[in-house]
């Protein structure tokens, strides 16, 4: 549902060139889990109805770049704009796709309600996108802020202490921010050359030149901006949280299988939402399809170890066919279980080798391919062995290493 019925747009400005975070590779094409963080943002609106079309603003020599990244991840409603100089000529260029037909082959539809928002700030959710178009419908602009977690102070001409503000009275300025499309694009006609090529704030601009007062929002606190490589890490660490919320256990029947495919949920589940399904469920598209459709990214397959390849290849096929591994590595476990009486390691070199032969494949696809053996010999430990293999799961799950899959870890 459009937030107060208005027809909504967003452009996302990408071409800075990423000096502050150091490398070759701007940072709004530095990879994350896999995907470049502009995916990630491109994500965060498309998975938004309401919003209409996602204008990306990238340099010339980056646009290529962009439209192999649509094209990889199967992004929708984009379309791809070429930059300025600056921050603020690459955002007009942005809005002349929906105004200027000499400067776009196809004319969008001119939304009501634009939205802005950076490009390399993955984390924005629907609540506060929703916050700021209705603030805006109703004020002509708005912005999302969040208090100073630093004093600003300013320097006189000899580098000494001038004075500084009362961090209780300001907020520091972050993104999204909305504006009725007239507003913002009469601003930016009007604008001098100086603020174009110096001004970073789209609401002063609003304000300077069409002396509209933005409502300023009180955003959450992952609303930050990736601007150096210290912050790939921490963006690294809140995707890998995120998706390690929930597992689904797939388990068999067989008596042994079922106590372990029993215990391993109950141990798992102190520390991750879990889902188990039995293998003839995971037979059945529909009920899988209902678990896919809730973006679950970790599956763990216990089967017995005739068996547990037949089963993870079947789920791999089902995996292909929906498009989960398309924005996000998946994690598959397969549970191997070592019921021989003897002291032997009952996996030959042979199985192991079409292990790991099988996860070189699947990783190709983005599915993380592990193995799990659990030696289930003395009934009396078997509590504790499962509790062991529940936190080798949840480090695979939680760590989601590229460079581990094809090993057979031993709980």
């Amino acid at each position: 549902m459009e937030p107060g019925g208005v027809p909504v747009s967003a452009v996302l400005p990408a071409g800075g060139s990423g000096e502050r975070l150091g490398g070759a590779t701007p940072k709004q094409f530095c990879a994350v889990q896999g995907r470049p963080l502009v995916s990630y943002a491109v994500r965060a609106m498309e998975r938004i109805s309401w919003i209409s079309d996602i204008i990306v603003v990238v340099s010339p020599e980056n646009i290529e770049t962009m439209k192999t990244i649509i094209e990889k991840f199967g992004h929708k409603r984009v379309t791809v704009v070429e930059g300025g100089i600056t921050r603020h000529r690459s955002i007009f260029n942005g809005l002349k796709v929906f105004a200027e037909k000499e400067f776009s082959s196809h004319l969008l539809q001119k939304p009501e309600v634009v939205i802005i928002h950076d490009a390399v700030r993955p984390f924005v959710e629907e609540d506060i996108l929703s916050k700021v178009v209705m603030a805006a419908k109703e004020h002509g602009a708005a912005g999302a802020i969040r208090p100073l977690v630093s004093t600003v102070v300013a320097s006189a001409a000899d580098g000494c202490l001038d004075h500084s503000l009362e961090r209780a009275r300001y907020r520091a300025s972050e993104m999204p921010q909305a504006f009725l499309f007239d507003v913002i694009y009469e601003a930016y006609q009007q604008c001098t050359d100086y603020d174009l090529d110096y001004g970073t704030e789209c609401l002063h601009l609003a304000l300077k030149y069409c002396k509209t007062n933005a409502k300023l929002v009180e955003g959450t606190a992952d609303l930050w901006k990736v601007t150096y490589k210290r912050d790939l890490y921490a963006a690294e660490s809140i995707i890998k949280d995120n998706l390690s919320q929930e597992v689904c256990v797939i388990t068999d029947a067989n008596e042994t299988v079922a106590q372990v495919g029993f215990l391993l949920p109950e141990y798992l589940k102190r520390q991750i939402k879990v889902e188990t399904v039995s293998i003839s469920q995971s037979r059945n598209d529909s009920h899988l399809q209902s678990i896919f459709s809730g973006q679950c990214y970790n599956f763990v397959c216990v089967n017995d170890k005739k068996c547990a390849i037949q089963e993870t290849q079947q789920l791999v096929h089902m995996l292909e066919k929906s498009d989960i591994p398309l924005l996000h590595p998946v994690v598959l476990i397969s549970v191997y279980l070592d019921i021989s009486g003897n002291n032997s390691f009952s996996i030959g070199m042979e199985e192991l080798a079409s292990i790991k032969k099988f996860a070189r494949e699947t990783k190709k696809k983005n599915i993380l391919v592990y193995g799990l053996l659990i030696q289930y010999k003395d009934p009396s430990l078997l509590q504790e062995t499962v509790n062991s293999a529940a936190a080798l799961i949840m480090a695979l799950i939680k760590d989601r290493n590229p460079e581990l899959i094809g090993q057979l870890l031993v709980a």
